[in-house]
């Protein structure tokens, strides 16, 4: 029960950071899709994988592929509206077992990739009160999506996290004639 509540929670949670982070699909948004980017729920789970396959090399880790949880659910608007077209966010994470002592050196080489790479740090801290227990979130600013790793709750574990902006599905277009 414990863990499901806690999975519910991080939902929640990264919901809340992606909305508050992105401002969601907003109505102005659904005039104008074709600002939003065009891509598969397969591709846009490859993308989110490479992500953080490319955070856990930087770091020093190996990602747990029996973890991996991609969770697709539609994009909703300021005032809880959604379109009628699937475009959908991906909330993608998977887990590494790592000596919790290795944490914030894990996040330190994370970040400073993230940051090299022309992402914008949101969020970052090694320790809490005085203990290891790391953080870095950071946003692309022309792509739009989150990239975190963080400690998670007790013990070795770390996860590594990516949501994407509202992407749209690709159009399935005109029905060949028979």
């Amino acid at each position: 029960m414990t863990a499901s509540v806690s999975r519910t929670s991080g939902r929640i949670i990264a919901t809340a950071l992606l909305l508050a982070v992105l401002g969601g699909c907003s109505s102005a948004q659904s005039d104008r899709s074709e600002s939003i980017p065009v891509k598969s729920k397969t591709d846009a789970q490859a993308w989110a994988q490479q992500i953080t396959e490319h955070m856990a090399r930087t770091g020093g880790i190996e990602p747990d592929p029996e973890t991996v949880d991609a969770l697709f659910t539609p994009c909703t608007g300021k005032n809880g509206e959604t379109a009628s077209d699937d475009r959908y966010i991906l909330m993608y994470s998977v887990r590494s077992s790592v000596p919790r002592a290795r944490h914030p050196e894990v996040v330190r080489k994370i970040r400073d990739m993230l940051v090299g790479e022309g992402l914008t740090e949101k969020g970052y801290r090694e320790d809490v009160d005085g203990k290891p227990d790391a953080l870095v979130d950071a946003f692309h600013p022309s792509s739009r999506y989150t990239a975190t790793a963080s400690t998670a709750g007790t013990g070795d574990r770390m996860y590594l996290r990516v949501i994407t902006p509202c992407l749209l599905p690709p159009s399935e277009g005109p029905t060949p004639a028979p």
